[in-house]
């Protein structure tokens, strides 16, 4: 699709106020916030509409002697802010004189003093606005811009701006509480976003957790374990150990293939057994039930076989009948 054909379809859409819930409550909140928090002024939405605009139509209902500030947003985008007389003279008010005068003053064009004193403001707001749309699509349109220069009067946006469709958040504002000062802002940004869309979570990761808990159990319940058959322990001192020979036997308790003992290769144990056979070969028959310690390792002491006591005997030279 064309630029041409696109911009076509976009202007022809209904007028009417629309987008997602969340530009609307979230650039209510991120105004409001931004002026308590920077200057303690309160600031009440009466009324806010977002409808889809094209660039003429903005350069029409841009309110009179306003303060205009161009943004830059995502790839190359470009929105613009209008403050109203009446909201540009509260700020600055409240920002020297620390309060609101009982009249509000005439109205006056914005000067580039005033828009310096006001971009802190425009720039805590539109944090504001990302951090509520965070989680939420119309982030993709709404999100990313900032203050980026003044100007004096709305004549340059014909040619600062593309000849696309735009978002335009027109509110309505009372300053002050109570019966106070009201003024109109306006937030134009491009209708199309350029924005990255918030991650969505992926329910579906949630579902298969049992699914892949279930696979991995099954997976390392087939992975090989090995067990040494112990029949018994012999405790030499280094100089017996230096002096074995080819062809040298060692004895073994009588009780040794009555009491085998099944180890890991950690030396922990897990059963008891005997050395008998089975179909003509040799073969361990449990006398005890396996027993799992879950973390136990080598150095599971308790587990562990029990160790003869040394002896400072030479070895045997013959090798005697066990049982």
């Amino acid at each position: 699709m064309t630029d041409v054909i696109r911009r076509k379809i976009d202007r022809a859409r209904p007028t009417q106020a629309e987008g997602a819930p969340g530009a609307d409550r979230g650039w209510r909140l991120a105004l409001a916030r931004a002026a308590r928090d920077a200057m303690g002024l309160d600031l009440e939405f009466r009324s806010l509409t977002i409808a889809r605009q094209s660039l003429a139509e903005i350069l029409e209902q841009a309110p009179d002697l306003a303060l205009i500030a161009l943004l830059d947003g995502p790839r190359g985008g470009l929105g613009v802010i209008m403050l109203g007389p009446s909201v540009t003279a509260s700020f600055i008010e409240k920002q020297t004189l620390g309060r609101l005068g009982s009249q509000t003053p005439p109205p006056r064009r914005a000067s580039r003093i005033d828009a310096a004193m006001v971009a802190g403001v425009i720039d805590r707001a539109l944090v504001g606005l990302d951090e509520t749309l965070a989680d939420e699509a119309d982030f993709n349109w709404a999100g990313g811009f900032r203050y980026a220069s003044y100007l004096e009067d709305a004549r340059p946006l014909g040619l600062l701006l593309e000849e696309d469709a735009y978002r335009v958040l027109s509110a309505e504002v009372a300053l002050g509480g109570g019966d106070g000062r009201t003024g109109r802002v306006l937030l134009v940004l491009p209708a199309i976003g350029r924005g990255e869309a918030p991650a969505v979570l992926d329910t579906s990761a949630e579902a298969e957790a049992p699914h892949f808990t279930v696979a991995l159990s099954a997976q390392v319940m087939q992975a090989d374990c090995r067990l040494d058959a112990v029949i018994g322990r012999l405790t030499l001192s280094l100089r017996q150990v230096m002096t074995l020979a080819v062809g040298e036997t060692l004895a073994l308790p009588r009780s040794a293939l009555d009491a085998i003992s099944l180890e890991t290769i950690e030396g922990q144990r897990v059963a008891g057994a005997r050395l008998g056979q089975h179909r003509g070969m040799r073969a361990l028959k449990l006398n005890e039930a396996v027993t799992t310690r879950a973390g136990a390792g080598a150095g599971a002491g308790a587990a562990a076989a029990p160790r003869p006591a040394k002896t400072d005997e030479p070895p045997p030279t013959e090798l005697r009948a066990a049982g």
